[in-house]
């Protein structure tokens, strides 16, 4: 059954000075505890308590000037009200100098029932959990609350340098409710816990000068409106010690993040089912660094190209989600702007689902081992390499990426936060073994570099695959090293000709690798049976020399025409025309499909090495 907080407590008035929440102060006197015999309801509203029993309330404490105790459990002493046993505190009031501190056995829970408080300690932590089994902040429905610290803090232990944030927890720390909670933090961290930080509801506001949100252990987010300004990360695990743990978890809420280094940062896993994550990192995309054409300075700003890193956490990196393990992302709503890496991986990243808005200084999605595509609508609008990663496998799912370099690269590698401060600076050694797997989905690509670039091999089996390349003639809308096989679905592939590959003639679908006159951008490229009726017609969307076809339209032992120029009665979808008919093209030749592989034109790399990709500048 679904009860009411009560919140009208009987309050004592007791006679003290205020005297602040310095630990240096000179008046020693204590404020009495006055039992109460009345009974409070018992709490167990599920909109706050969730599965919790919180039981009746053990005492009420109201903050001013002087701070009133009614009930049992907690002490006051020099404006620091200390709670030493379990049971659920109802703590109102406002106070410019004092300080809430649990230090209760290992094995208890203790509730903090926030009803409207406003509460500044200028010298340490305001809520300091020393000792609980448990600490949960309760946030009552409507109720608004503010927590503030000061610049400096005085240490018990100068060793620890502990507590370090404005709401501090030794211990588990939870807060849930439907309430609001206002976090300024002028030293260094918002909230932390040393074990675990779960929120699951309320609207939690944190401002801090370094991190935002911290759980040793990990981070758990199931529900809530969460705003995060830091001038370091924005939510951080940070636990090396144990593999399972320094994990971060978010299976719903809402999160804006705006953060100077990384949006969130794990140092094992990131986890993601659900939720609305909107992340600006690093001042965002605007804010990277510049980058010289390839082809005029190969090393370009990023330095010699055989460097490499081993560093995963580096403290200056301004990524919008980092792991050093893993990332595994089911769902969920993300709108990412950030100077570096907008999702990174050490290790592997595999997205299953959900709905993505990315902007990127450097990579738009990058790991170092791993990375599968099996679902989800990803649209990224800037970056410098699109998806980066060794392997590289997509299944399913609908991809649109502009990137002003590769737009897929799988080189192979180490990459590193970033060096000298700057993204963009970072280090991905090449390798020979990158590959590039393509099962199903559909991947628009818009790149400056190479569209599609694995030092390695590439294998297309199904699906549609649409590459806008680069127009100068250092690179190719195809790169590979070891083959490239096309065995089902739709591939076009538009770009210059210099550095153009043809697919490999080990390839189980037909292809043809067309070479033309220097065409603009929007001009139509259409192949025709000898019947004059349209099988491909496609409009790269920039200047081009070159186009690779392959389809299973295009059948065994049929002549084609190809065209180039003219107007579509269709309308087109990323250039692509899919009905109607083309007409008042000129013609650029004609092919036979006798073997799999057909060219038009002469030109370009056709089936040798490609420019071994990883080589061209340290890979991000």
């Amino acid at each position: 059954m679904k009860k009411k907080l009560i919140l009208a407590l009987t309050i004592v008035s007791l006679c003290i000075n205020s005297i602040g929440c310095s630990k240096t102060t000179t008046n020693d006197n204590t404020n009495s505890v006055i039992e109460s015999t009345e009974n409070i309801e018992n709490i167990n509203n599920e909109d706050v308590a969730l599965d919790e029993e919180l039981g009746d309330v053990t005492a009420s404490i109201t903050l001013g000037d002087i701070i009133n105790i009614n009930g049992n459990g907690a002490t006051v002493t020099d404006n620091k009200v200390t709670i030493n046993n379990r049971g659920t505190y109802v703590i109102s009031g406002t106070s410019s100098n004092s300080q809430i501190i649990i230090d209760s056995a290992s094995e208890e829970n203790v509730y903090l029932v926030l009803n409207n408080v406003s509460l500044t300690c200028s010298n340490s932590a305001p809520i300091y959990v020393k000792s609980a089994k448990n600490a949960i902040i309760i946030l009552p429905d409507s109720t608004q609350n503010t927590i503030t610290d000061g610049e400096t803090y005085d240490f018990e232990d100068t060793s620890t340098d502990e507590p370090n944030a404005a709401i501090f927890s030794k211990d588990d720390l939870t807060i849930k409710g439907t309430g609001s909670l206002n976090v300024t933090a002028n030293y260094n961290n918002g909230i932390s816990s040393k074990d675990d930080l779960k929120i699951t509801g309320g609207n939690i506001s944190v401002t801090s000068a370094d991190d935002g949100l911290m759980g040793k252990d990990s981070i758990t987010i199931k529900g809530g409106n969460i705003n995060v300004n830091a001038s370091g990360d924005g939510l951080k695990s940070t636990n090396t010690e144990d593999t399972s743990k320094g994990y971060v978890l978010i299976e719903g809420g809402t999160l804006n993040i705006t953060s100077t280094n990384d949006g969130i940062q794990a140092e094992t896993n990131v986890n993601i089912t659900d939720g609305t994550i909107n992340i600006v990192s690093g001042g965002g995309s605007i804010n990277s660094s510049s980058k010289t054409d390839n082809m005029q300075n190969p090393c370009g700003q990023w330095g010699n190209s055989n460097s490499t890193s081993s560093s995963t956490t580096d403290t200056s990196s301004a990524k919008a989600i980092k792991a050093v393990n893993n990332i595994s992302i089911d769902g969920g709503n993300f709108n990412i702007d950030s100077s570096d890496d907008s999702l990174h991986s050490n290790n592997s990243l595999i997205i299953n689902g959900g709905t993505f808005e990315i902007s990127s200084g450097d990579d738009g999605i990058h790991s170092d081992t791993n990375l599968e595509i099996n679902g989800g609508d990803i649209n990224i609008t800037k970056s410098y390499e699109g998806i980066e990663s060794t392997s590289i496998t997509i299944n399913n799912g609908t991809i649109h990426l502009i990137a002003s370099d590769d737009g897929l690269n799988a080189a192979g590698g180490n990459d590193s936060s970033s060096i000298n401060d700057r993204p963009g600076q970072n280090n991905f050694s090449s390798s020979s073994g990158g590959t590039i797997t393509i099962n199903g989905g559909y991947l628009y690509v818009d790149s400056s570099g190479d569209g599609i670039d694995a030092n390695g091999s590439i294998e297309i089996n199904d699906g549609t695959v649409l590459v806008n390349g680069p127009e100068n003639s250092g690179n190719g809308a195809l790169d590979y090293d070891s083959t490239c096989n096309i065995n089902g679905g739709l591939f076009i592939a538009a770009g210059s000709s210099g550095m153009s590959q043809s697919p490999s003639t080990s390839s189980k679908q037909n292809f043809v690798n067309i070479f033309t006159s220097s065409q603009s951008a929007n001009t139509l490229i259409s192949i025709k049976n000898e019947n004059g009726k349209d099988i491909i017609t496609f409009a790269p969307s920039k200047a081009y020399q070159s186009v690779i076809v392959s389809s299973p339209n295009l059948q065994s032992n049929t002549n084609y025409i190809v065209y180039s120029g003219g107007t579509s009665t269709d309308q087109s979808l990323d250039g692509l025309y899919t009905n109607g008919n083309s007409s008042g093209g000129s013609e650029v030749g004609s092919f036979t499909t006798s073997t799999t592989s057909s060219t038009v034109g002469s030109g370009g790399n056709n089936n040798k090495p490609g420019n071994m990709g990883g080589n061209k500048r340290p890979r991000n």
